[in-house]
């Protein structure tokens, strides 16, 4: 069986304001180009189809007929689509039964009196068990081995198994990822490995960003990665999983291409801080006619310029890339950082002290206007509690 296995497309994703329609359209080409080419049995897209659950009508009219174009491209392919954490079950689940008539599986739900639905065949060449994202709480227990157990008793050729999930497996590299932990992602806490089952001889993975192997999985377990970065720190690779199963048992054999990007998201300096002045001078210096999404890492001593923003705003208007941010990071050799506060002291700030507290730490001047939004804020929150 020969699968492309991706993941984690974030369609509708903006950064930082700046519309992402060529770049994505140019990724979702890439995507029906190389189904075109190598004519595979299983398109496999693991979760978080989309960035919001609730998508506008464009960015979901921009799937639908993406996934026309992969059918045309190979009529004979199943498509198999799972829900992440990012999309709505129900919107995978309604249109089900007619997507099924142009070989396209759409799964938003797991349920615990009806696994089977969670079965897909490929006809002759093997099955997915596919598990879209489903919070621990409402997952019933031993889902994904029940899953297996009921493939394995189908599976009276010995055809390739393919497990679908969209999860944390503990362990896994979360480099790029900003709400990650040692035991979450993405407020999805981590599983172990075994938790996974046995009995598939390959895992796709969605939701970890960055392409890996699962330790301990033997090769057989493996994060695809996003296909576009979805922030400044995604500095690896972006590509799409090629993976051939000759045979139930046998060890997968992976291969990635690679996603070309039209809009890169590039970091000035590209490793790490500069003083303000020389951060903007590289920002000058920034090739013209060049695409780019850009964020500046700056060191401040003290704070940020007040017109730092608007003057790099300005010195990128004429140039073809996308000034996006400043990363201010404060020198903290020049003055040692406040010591972390902790839980009982942090209580006895008051809010306007720990907002002072966190603009400092960001190089972020707290000035005289902010102070006044700030108590204006304070006051609206405070007549809304006692009015409750």
């Amino acid at each position: 069986m020969k699968i492309i296995h991706t993941s984690d497309w974030h369609l509708g994703h903006t950064i930082y304001g700046h519309d992402r329609t060529e770049e994505q359209g140019s990724m979702l080409e890439q995507m029906r180009a190389l189904v075109s080419e190598i004519q595979p049995d299983l398109f496999l897209l693991c979760g978080d189809v989309f960035h919001v659950a609730q998508p506008s009508s464009y960015v979901q009219t921009v799937f639908t007929e993406a996934l026309m174009r992969l059918h045309e491209a190979c009529p004979d392919m199943r498509i198999v689509v799972t829900a992440g954490n990012h999309d709505s079950p129900s919107r995978h689940e309604v249109f089900k039964r007619p997507w099924e008539e142009l070989n396209v599986f759409m799964t938003g739900t797991v349920s615990k009196e009806s696994p089977r639905n969670n079965i897909i065949e490929i006809p002759g060449k093997g099955y997915v068990a596919a598990v879209p994202y489903c919070s621990e709480r409402n997952l019933p227990e031993g889902f994904h081995q029940n899953l297996l157990d009921l493939v394995a008793e189908r599976n009276t050729a010995g055809l390739p198994v393919v497990m679908a999930a969209h999860t944390t497996v503990s362990g896994c590299d979360t480099a790029g990822h900003e709400m990650a932990s040692s035991l979450s992602v993405g407020g999805i806490d981590g599983l172990d490995i075994s938790e996974l089952g046995i009995g598939y001889d390959y895992l796709a993975l969605g939701h970890i960003h960055k392409p890996q192997y699962i330790a301990g999985s033997n090769g057989r377990a493996r994060y695809c990665g996003t296909p576009l970065p979805v922030s400044f720190d995604e500095t690896y690779a972006h590509s799409v999983s090629v993976v051939e199963i000759s045979a139930h048992g046998e060890k997968p054999l992976v291969t990635t291409v690679a996603i070309d990007n039209p809009w890169p998201a590039v970091t000035l300096p590209s490793e790490g801080y500069l003083p303000w002045d020389e951060a903007r001078n590289l920002l000058k210096a920034f090739p013209d006619e060049l695409k780019a999404y850009v964020r500046l890492n700056v060191e401040v001593e003290d704070f940020l310029p007040a017109e730092a923003y608007a003057e790099a705003a300005m010195t990128a208007k004429d140039k073809a890339c996308r000034f996006c941010c400043i990363n201010a990071r404060r020198n903290t050799h020049l003055k040692p950082r406040e010591k972390e506060l902790s839980i009982s002291e942090f209580k006895e700030k008051s809010p306007v002290c720990i907002a002072e507290r966190y603009a400092e730490d960001n190089g972020i001047s707290f000035d005289e206007e902010l102070h006044m939004i700030f108590d204006e804020v304070l006051k609206i929150i405070d007549n809304e509690s006692r009015e409750e």
